[in-house]
């Protein structure tokens, strides 16, 4: 198919899609309020098909439905709650657009198989995200690593030395004007409607709000998505203590954009506050600066002094919308993202209780059964599995956010790197943080074999999700480093297990490594770091198959929305 481009700095981008005679249907890029291009009848061909092979690829979700205990909430809370979902449902089709240029229904309509159609649903188009965004339909082009954030023709090298305003902006576009020339456009205005719909949304769930912060955060979050400025937003949400409801929503994390890592996406979690769980939970930010100053690495690299002031809660999410739901599904979560906020607030990590422990026990177990040595399952705990996912999103505070050598922050000097190595850091200082809360006596449950197994056979549940993005590159740069040092061994029968003193070893020097990287914003070297240790080898594969063939899902994906809470 041709697709021509409107080269003018429009308040609304649109694309015509003009079609051979062997395309399927018009596929148009969605426009702001969301026309759609139809098809003539003549133009109508056989529905688009799974590629040859591909169809073992279709059980590997497992569908949880997602609900959670609202009794304790009252009349107004629950109008809210339905009001948040509703103000998500636009994130999500905000989302298709940034992810994807057809139009969702009509792309989805076109596809008659039910299953076929639901994997695409699931992952937002037709690339398989667990898979390194392997095209899974026909009729289909390879995924572009800057998503729909920058025009198909665009060129690294010519958005480098491009001359834009906000040219690294979180929230903005990249598009051409009539001369052909790259130009920027925000959000706010690319997307006007649906952002203006959404943000009245929240404002009238702020009048159903029995928490005063908590509206008043759902007022300035529906200025931010007005604006494109966040910030303001962001530190209101830092400022909220008591709220038994919470909504995350707007263009946040930079995943999609695999091109430059610069461009936000949208998404929302509607979230339940576990208030018992949240209090066990309490204790362990406090000690943030106190690690910082124990990190591994020479002084200069943990100079900057994280927020104490930040918190750890438990939650129920009810709902996921946008990049969040696309594919694998986030268990836990460390916002805002926006450094000079950490710097000053810290971060709110966000455990999503009910969604943990959904894949601990249809994944996370069966994984044990199957690739872990007898005699080292016992150690894989639902205990183990929630506090290696919560100090990985603590960790995020941990380490540096700002370049030593005047080359910016780590986000920018690392470009699409950035994510990805950030992931890693989590994760290992995550581990580091648990080994030496254990030995302060902090934490008072579990065993360090019990978190270092259950990390192991998290990697496995990991590394399915694929290579290619953030946190798929994160899981394997650790899994083949931890290899190479001795870690973990394998035995003859494909089965895994951890040597306690490696595993302490590598840790400190893959820790040291990483925020080497980051404080010095070495970009060759975390380039060189992923391209050699950031694959999946052909023993690795072979186990993993192992776990396809014990019918062992991949993850887990949502029966969820107002009727299934009975909103």
């Amino acid at each position: 198919m041709t697709l021509f481009k409107f080269k003018a700095p429009l308040t609304k981008i649109a694309a015509i899609v003009l079609l051979a005679t062997t395309s399927l249907t018009a596929c148009n890029q969605q426009t702001t309020n969301s026309t759609t291009v139809a098809p003539s009848k003549n133009q109508l061909q056989p529905a688009i098909q799974l590629v040859d092979n591909y169809s073992d690829r279709l059980d590997i979700y497992k569908e949880v439905i997602l609900t959670a205990d609202l009794s304790h909430l009252s009349a107004n809370q629950k109008q809210m709650l339905a009001l948040l979902i509703d103000a998500s449902k636009i994130m999500d089709d905000l989302f298709w657009q940034q992810a994807f240029s057809q139009d969702k229904q009509t792309f989805l309509a076109a596809i008659k198989d039910e299953k076929v159609r639901r994997f695409a649903e699931i992952n937002y188009g037709p690339w398989d995200r667990l898979d390194g965004d392997k095209v899974f339909l026909t009729q289909s082009e390879k995924k572009a690593h800057g998503a729909e954030f920058y025009p198909k023709d665009m060129t690294k090298a010519e958005f480098e030395q491009a001359d834009l305003a906000n040219k690294d902006g979180l929230y903005s576009m990249i598009s051409r004007n009539d001369d052909g020339k790259l130009v920027t456009v925000a959000y706010s205005e690319l997307y006007s409607d649906e952002i203006n719909r959404a943000a009245a949304i929240l404002e009238k769930a702020a009048t159903f709000a029995d928490d005063k912060e908590f509206a008043n955060y759902l007022i300035m979050r529906a200025n931010a998505l007005r604006t494109d400025d966040y910030q303001a937003s962001d530190l209101a949400w830092m400022d909220m203590k008591n709220n038994p409801i919470d909504v995350v929503i707007g263009p946040i994390e930079n995943y999609e954009d695999q091109l430059f890592g610069y461009r936000a996406a949208f998404e929302a979690y509607v979230l339940i506050k576990d208030l018992s769980w949240s209090k066990k939970l309490a204790k362990y930010a406090q000690y943030l600066p106190e690690l910082q100053k124990e990190l591994p690495v020479s002084k200069k690299y943990k100079a900057e002094v994280p927020g104490s002031d930040a918190d750890l809660n438990a939650y129920d999410v009810i709902y996921y919308g946008g990049h969040s739901n696309a594919g694998s599904k986030t268990i836990a979560i460390n916002l805002p993202n926006d450094e000079q906020v950490q710097l000053e607030k810290g971060t709110r990590r966000l455990q999503l209780k009910n969604a943990m422990r959904a894949k601990f026990d249809t994944i996370m177990q069966p994984i044990a059964e199957t690739l872990i040595v007898p005699e080292q399952r016992k150690n894989v705990t639902f205990t183990g599995f929630f506090a290696n996912t919560m100090f990985h999103e603590v960790a995020h505070g941990l380490g540096i956010k700002n370049t030593l050598n005047n080359k910016g922050t780590v986000r920018q000097s690392l470009k699409e790197h950035a994510s990805a190595l950030e992931e890693g850091k989590a994760d290992i200082l995550g581990l580091y943080m648990v080994r030496q809360l254990l030995d302060k006596g902090v934490i008072t449950e579990g065993t360090l074999e019990e978190y270092y197994t259950t990390f192991m056979a998290g990697i496995f549940r990991s590394v399915r999700f694929g290579a290619s993005s953030a946190h798929g590159k994160a899981n394997m740069v650790r899994f083949n480093y931890f290899q190479e040092a001795g870690a973990f061994s394998r035995n003859e029968q494909g089965l895994y297990s951890v040597n306690m003193d490696k595993m302490t070893a590598a840790i400190d020097s893959l820790s040291k490594l990483i925020l080497t990287l980051q404080g010095n914003g070495d970009y060759q070297g975390v380039n060189d770091l992923v391209a050699s240790k950031g694959v999946i080898s052909k023993t690795l594969s072979t186990d993993l198959a192992r776990l396809e063939a014990a019918n062992i899902p991949v993850d887990i994906v949502f029966e969820q929305g107002k009727k299934v809470l009975g909103l």
